[in-house]
C-alpha cells in the first residue's frame, strides 16, 4: 500500500508549511485559469522583447503574497514579479506565479504556480501545480516527493534509470538573450546525437518535476532564478535524483542539473564540455 505524502494536519512546521503552500497554490491556479482567456489583453515585456508578463502574473503574485502573510505575517517573500519582503520568522516563501508565461500567452497546456518555502535558507517545502492539468508536485525535505493527479491517490515519484546516455531524454531551457541563445542551440547541436532526445518545455518548475517522475531522463538550463527553481528542485532531489551544478558549483550558480543517478555522472562531464569556454 503506498504511504500518502505528509498532510497538514500534522503539528510540526514543514507540514504546516505544506499544507498553506497547496492550498494558496490551489487558489492561485483558480485565478489564472480564469484569466486565461484575456491573458493578452496587456502584455509587458522585461529583460528582452521574449521575457513577457502579463496582468495575471501580478494578480497571481499579490493574491500568493497577501495569503501566505495572512497566515504567518512574519514570514519573508521572494517573487518573480518584485515581491520581496526580509522576515523575522526564519521562514521565506519564494514564488512564480506563472512560471510558463509563454505557455500561458499561447494556451500551450504546461504552465505551473510555484511556491517554496526556506526555513533558515533552505528549501524545505515545494508545491508546483500545473494549471491546465491540476498536476500537483509536493515535496518535504527528508519525506520524499508526491504527484496528486485529479482524481487519483497521491504517488510517490522516484525518477528514472536510464542505463546510458544514448538512452537518455534531456530537457533544457534558453536563455532571453540572442547571444546567449545562439550559444545555447549550438550546445544543444552537440548534445541531440549523444542523447536519446531533447525536450524544450518552456517551463523550469515543470520539467525538474518531469524529470522527478521519470518523464524525461534529466533536465539542464543555464540561468535560472530561485523562483524558477525552489520548489522544483527540491521535488527532482527529493525523487532521487542528482540536482547539482557543474565545474564543482552548485545548483544553478549558474547552471542547474536535475538527473537520474545512473547517468548523472557522464551527463554532467558531458555538460560542462560542451559549455567550457572556446
Amino acid at each position: 500500500m503506498t504511504t500518502p505524502p505528509p498532510g497538514d494536519t500534522a503539528a510540526d512546521l514543514p507540514s504546516q508549511l505544506l499544507g498553506l503552500a497547496r492550498a494558496t497554490a490551489e487558489e492561485a491556479a483558480l485565478l489564472v485559469r480564469a484569466g486565461r482567456s484575456s491573458a493578452g489583453d496587456q502584455v509587458g515585456t522585461k529583460s528582452s522583447p521574449v521575457d513577457v508578463v502579463t496582468l495575471v502574473d501580478t494578480a497571481s503574485e499579490e493574491l500568493i503574497v497577501r495569503r501566505l502573510l495572512d497566515v504567518r505575517p512574519d514570514d519573508g517573500v521572494l517573487g518573480e514579479e518584485g515581491a520581496a519582503r526580509e522576515g523575522t520568522s526564519g521562514v521565506r516563501w519564494v514564488v512564480d506565479p506563472i512560471d510558463g508565461t509563454v505557455n500561458f500567452l499561447y494556451g500551450l497546456p504546461s504552465y505551473a504556480v510555484s511556491i517554496a518555502a526556506e526555513v533558515d535558507g533552505r528549501a524545505e517545502v515545494g508545491v508546483v501545480l500545473n494549471v491546465p492539468t491540476g498536476e500537483l508536485f509536493t515535496a518535504v525535505r527528508g519525506r520524499g516527493a508526491w504527484l496528486t493527479v485529479p482524481g487519483a491517490a497521491p504517488s510517490r515519484l522516484s525518477g528514472s534509470a536510464p542505463a546510458d546516455l544514448d538512452r537518455t531524454l534531456v530537457a533544457t531551457g534558453f536563455g532571453y538573450g540572442v547571444e546567449q541563445r545562439r550559444a545555447q542551440g549550438a550546445v544543444v547541436a552537440e548534445l541531440l546525437p549523444r542523447v536519446r532526445d531533447i525536450r524544450r518545455n518552456g517551463c523550469a518548475s515543470l520539467d525538474l518535476c518531469s524529470a522527478a517522475a521519470g518523464r524525461v531522463d534529466a533536465y539542464y538550463e543555464l540561468d535560472l532564478k530561485p523562483w524558477d527553481h525552489a520548489a522544483g528542485a527540491l521535488v527532482a532531489s527529493e525523487a532521487g535524483l542528482v540536482v547539482t551544478g557543474i565545474g564543482g558549483r552548485p545548483f544553478a550558480e549558474p547552471m542547474a542539473v536535475a538527473a537520474a543517478a545512473s547517468i548523472a555522472a557522464p551527463l554532467v562531464e558531458l555538460i560542462e564540455r560542451l559549455h567550457a569556454p572556446s
